[in-house]
C-alpha cells in the first residue's frame, strides 16, 4: 500500500492520500463532467490494482490504457488530427526504484531505464508500445544477447514502431477506429488555419506512481498538438522533457556523515507533463525539475512550481508571445519518495511518498485516492488550483 498523510488547509485532522496521480487539463464545458466522472472511475480501478499487488509499472500502464480509449481524451483514440487529417500519436514510461537491490540489475534497474514511441498511427495503446519498448533490450544485463526480440533503442518512431508492435503483439486499430467525431468535425473547421491558432488544445494523459516496493514509475500519452505539422513530435516520448524518474543517494550529507550509512538517504522523482510540448522541450521540463531536487536544495514541489507554475520557467520560454500562440502553457505531476538507506529493506517504508503538482494555466486535471481515518475510500478529482 502507498500511503502519504497530508494535512489540509484549515484542518488540523490529517487524512491518508494514496499516491496515484492522473492528469489532463480541462475539457470544453459540454465534456468536462464526463471527463470527471471518467477520471474518477479510473483512479478507483487504478487503485484497486495495487491494493492487490499490481507493480507501480502495471498500474501506470493499465490508467494510461483506460485513457487512451476514451475519446474524452487527446490520446489513442481521442487524438487530434494533424494539418493533413492524419493522427500521429506518442507515448514515453520511465521507471526507477528506492529498492537497493533493483541496482543489481544493471543501470538503476532494468537495462533500459525508460522508453519513448512516436508518430504511430495504428497503435491502440501507445503507453503498451512504449512498456514493450522499454523492458526488451535484445540483451541481458551482462551483455549476452537474448530472444525477447527487443533492441537497445531508447525511442523508435512510425513504421518502425508500428512493425515491433506487431511483433510484439500490441494492438493495432484500422485508421477509422480513431476518427471520433468531436475530432473530425474539430479538424473540419479548423482545416488550413494557422497552427498557433489551435496551439492552446492540449489533451495530453499521464500517471505516476510509487508502489509498496519503492518503485517510481512515469507514464505520458498523447495525440500532440491540434494541427500540428505532420512529423512534428513533441515533448510526451522524449525522456527529461515529458516523462521522467530518478534515483540518487543523497548528496547533501556532510562531510562528517557521508560514510555514515545510517545517515544517508537514497531519494526519487517520478514526473509527468502537459502542455505546449514545443516549449517542454526547449526547457527540458522534467529533467529540469528533477535536477533541481537532486543538485539543489528544493524539493519537488519546489521545483515543479519554478518550471512549471505562475511564472515559472515555461511561461519565461514564452517571452512575449505568452497567452498568444499557446508556448508556455502547461502542468506536471509528480511524486517524491526518500528513504534511509539502511531502511531499504522495510517494506512499509519503501511505500511512502509526497504527491505534488503544478500548472500555469487556469486548470489542470488530477485525480487520486483519498482515504479518511475510518478507511473510507474516496478519489478526489479537481480541476482548479484549489477546490478542497
Amino acid at each position: 500500500m502507498i500511503w502519504q498523510k497530508q494535512e489540509k488547509k484549515n484542518e488540523s485532522k490529517k487524512k491518508k492520500k494514496k499516491i496515484i496521480d492522473i492528469l489532463r487539463p480541462f475539457n470544453p464545458q459540454d465534456a468536462a463532467l464526463a471527463a470527471h466522472q471518467s477520471l474518477r472511475s479510473y483512479v478507483h480501478s487504478t487503485y484497486a490494482l495495487l491494493r492487490n499487488g499490481a507493480s507501480a509499472l502495471d498500474a501506470v500502464v493499465h490508467a494510461v490504457s483506460l485513457m487512451e480509449d476514451d475519446p474524452l481524451f487527446d490520446a489513442g483514440r481521442g487524438s487530434v488530427f494533424t494539418s493533413e487529417g492524419t493522427i500521429e500519436m506518442e507515448a514515453s514510461i520511465m521507471l526507477t526504484s528506492l529498492r537497493d537491490d533493483w541496482r543489481a540489475t544493471g543501470d538503476n534497474g532494468p537495462i533500459k531505464r525508460g522508453a519513448g514511441v512516436m508518430l504511430l498511427n495504428n497503435v491502440r495503446h501507445p503507453i503498451k508500445l512504449a512498456r514493450e519498448a522499454l523492458l526488451r533490450a535484445g540483451v541481458d544485463v551482462d551483455g549476452k544477447r537474448n530472444n525477447d526480440g527487443g533492441n537497445l533503442h531508447t525511442q523508435i518512431a512510425g513504421p518502425y514502431a508500428e512493425q515491433l508492435a506487431r511483433e510484439w503483439d500490441v494492438e493495432l486499430k484500422p485508421d477509422d477506429w480513431f476518427r471520433t467525431d468531436h475530432r473530425w468535425e474539430e479538424y473540419q473547421k479548423n482545416k488550413g488555419a494557422a497552427i498557433r491558432e489551435f496551439a492552446k488544445t492540449q489533451g495530453t494523459v499521464g500517471c505516476v506512481c510509487l508502489d509498496q516496493w519503492g518503485d517510481i514509475v512515469s507514464g505520458t500519452s498523447t495525440g500532440g498538438l491540434a494541427n500540428k505539422l505532420p512529423g512534428r513530435v513533441g515533448d510526451t516520448p522524449v525522456l527529461g522533457a515529458g516523462t521522467w524518474a530518478e534515483t540518487w543517494e543523497d548528496s547533501r550529507a556532510s562531510a562528517e556523515s557521508a560514510s555514515d550509512i545510517s545517515t544517508r538517504t537514497r531519494r526519487a522523482v517520478g514526473i509527468s507533463c502537459t502542455g505546449n510540448g514545443d516549449t517542454f522541450l526547449r526547457v527540458n521540463a522534467s529533467r529540469t525539475a528533477a535536477a533541481m531536487v537532486r543538485f539543489g536544495n528544493a524539493d519537488l514541489g519546489e521545483a515543479l512550481t519554478a518550471v512549471a507554475g505562475p511564472g515559472g520557467e515555461l511561461q519565461s520560454c514564452a517571452g512575449n508571445r505568452w497567452q498568444i500562440t499557446g508556448e508556455g502553457r502547461g502542468g506536471m505531476i509528480g511524486i517524491e519518495a526518500e528513504v534511509p538507506i539502511q531502511g531499504l529493506r522495510r517494506v512499509d517504508e519503501l511505500g511512502k511518498g509526497k504527491l505534488v503538482y503544478d500548472f500555469n494555466g487556469p486548470s489542470l486535471w488530477r485525480g487520486w485516492i483519498e482515504t479518511g481515518d475510518n478507511d473510507q475510500v474516496e478519489a478526489k478529482v479537481m480541476v482548479f488550483r484549489d477546490e478542497f
